[in-house]
């Protein structure tokens, strides 16, 4: 397969997909569609992955960050879904440090609140229990002075430490891709699945378009897995029931020293018990999530409201009082839509919050939908559908065990310190050796105050299929939110790297520059009440 996975390569490759039958086609580019094109390849199977915006461009760069088991799930009595999410935590930090690593959370108790530390703690040894390993701790307000100052100390009794993880949610993405394609598989963006083929009944491909041209293309395939997530329903039969429930989190980013955390604090909003978070990511302080049903049009980017603004604000107010968290703080914004399976009709709904992440699967013949699911079990919810669809290729599909990573291969590069070395070796993986070309060349200066390196842009430019400018700056790396306006005091030595690495003339690149800035400012700045 070709090293280089750019523009070019793309226009080469897209009009030879139609001359064969596929094994497997896979629809949609987040976590779920990644890990059921990895699993398909890792097994020889031919399989195409095809995405109509970006990779990573829903739910699978928007998500809250967290790997994690799902503590709260066990007090609904969800025990096969807690089981296998500690699980799948553990193998992602074993198979991917740098990129999956393990965070310290910590809830305050108050005189009088709930959890209090015995619930909690009774809770955790559960939660311990089906990971395996003691991972809990009861700390006293005065140690919780050291722990996490700042936090309100009025009728403060405490508070519970345990362990769960992070990550930087669009690199799993694209780590899990550059595994697929190492053992066969394709994956292309830009690509929209326009409808799907049927002979006899029976789905046997997809028409789909080069959103980049809106040339046709007719696709033929043994077996078809649809995992778009929040856009589950769309390409289902018109008699279908309908019962994706599409939720919003929203999150605010802070400068890290604006609400310095050394940890992750979780707690319950007073306004609704609904739990929040404050947590340390890629030198920020990340604030979420909200909760609520999204009924805005799914083909727009989520954005947050003045509601959700004022909600998350409060949070700050409620367990940091002495911070004075304004809206003018806020660095930037993003919002997620969960793809959650709706537990009743739209007319007995209850609260967003209390429905299941569970996933389900609906099958007619020739294809597979997943719907619903967690970041977390990626894994087993990828074998899960190859079993739906191994029939059909006359196949059988077991869990044999196998890593979704491959080793990464030791590879010191001069002028980085361990920690550096160890984030671009979770974020990169296989690529890391072309990575340290770029070192070379380039040197190991990071942009601005994060801890992107410009080799990385240069990089992804090269090798990482970068259609259009926020495919770089939202997603491929994060600058874009984590440095003040999305990066723009920093977009005309952009501009310099990486214009001739993705071979745009000063026009296109004067337009995506303007369409970035429009689209930042619309979805991942202030809502428009507060400007």
């Amino acid at each position: 397969m070709s090293q280089d996975w750019n523009a070019a390569w793309r226009q080469q490759v897209l009009p030879t997909l139609a001359d064969e039958t596929w094994d497997l086609i896979v629809i949609g580019g987040g976590i779920s569609g990644a890990g059921i094109l990895r699993e398909a390849a890792r097994r020889g199977w031919r399989c195409l992955l095809l995405e109509q915006r970006d990779f990573a461009w829903g739910t699978s760069s928007r998500s809250s960050k967290m790997v994690h088991g799902g503590l709260r799930y066990i007090a609904k009595g969800q025990w096969r879904l807690t089981r296998d999410s500690v699980h799948e935590r553990q193998r992602l930090l074993d198979e991917a440090p740098g990129l999956v690593e393990p965070a310290s959370f910590m809830m305050p108790h108050y005189r009088g609140g709930f959890p209090g530390p015995r619930v909690l703690g009774g809770l955790l040894t559960v939660y311990d229990a089906l990971a395996g390993r003691r991972s809990h701790r009861f700390y006293d307000a005065q140690q919780l002075h050291y722990l996490a100052p700042g936090l309100k100390e009025d009728q403060l009794l405490g508070g519970t430490c345990f362990v769960d993880a992070l990550t930087d949610d669009a690199r799993l993405v694209m780590r899990v891709l550059a595994e697929a394609r190492a053992d066969g598989g394709v994956a292309l963006n830009g690509v929209r699945v326009r409808q799907l083929l049927r002979e006899n009944g029976r789905v046997c491909g997809v028409q789909v378009e080069n959103t980049e041209d809106g040339e046709l293309l007719q696709l033929h395939c043994r077996a078809l897995a649809v995992a778009t997530g929040a856009w589950a329903e769309r390409l289902r039969p018109s008699d279908a029931p309908r019962q994706l429930r599409p939720l919003r989190g929203s999150h605010l980013v802070l400068p890290g020293w604006r609400l310095p955390v050394a940890q992750a604090i979780t707690f319950l909003h007073a306004r609704d018990r609904r739990p929040v978070f404050v947590f340390p990511w890629e030198g920020t302080t990340v604030v979420g999530t909200t909760d609520l049903d999204h009924r805005e049009d799914l083909d727009q980017s989520a954005s947050i409201s003045a509601e959700e603004l004022d909600y998350l604000l409060a949070a700050c107010a409620q367990q940091f009082p002495q911070a004075n968290v304004v809206a003018g703080d806020v660095l930037s914004t993003w919002s997620g839509v969960r793809p959650v399976v709706g537990s009743a009709s739209a007319a007995q709904q209850g609260k967003p919050s209390n429905e299941t992440r569970e996933h389900v699967l609906w099958h007619e013949p020739g294809c597979v939908t997943l719907a619903g699911g967690k970041l977390t079990t990626f894994r087993p919810q990828a074998l899960e559908v190859l079993k739906a669809c191994a029939p059909m290729l006359g196949r059988e599909v077991s869990d044999d065990g196998a890593p979704v990573f491959a080793t990464v291969p030791a590879l010191p590069v001069a002028g980085l310190n361990s920690s550096q070395w160890r984030r671009l070796a979770g974020r990169h993986g296989r690529d890391l050796p072309r990575l340290a070309l770029l070192l070379e060349q380039l040197g190991c200066a990071s942009v601005g105050a994060s801890d992107t390196l410009w080799a990385e842009l240069a990089f992804a430019c090269d090798a990482e299929l970068v259609l259009h400018l926020d495919d770089l700056l939202l997603r491929r790396t994060r600058i874009g939110l984590l440095l003040a306006r999305g990066a723009e005091e920093y977009l005309p030595a952009i501009r310099q790297l990486c214009q001739p690495r993705l071979g745009w003339d000063d026009r296109r690149w004067q337009a995506e520059e303007q369409r970035y800035r429009a689209l930042w400012q619309r979805h991942h700045g202030l809502p428009d009440a507060t400007h």
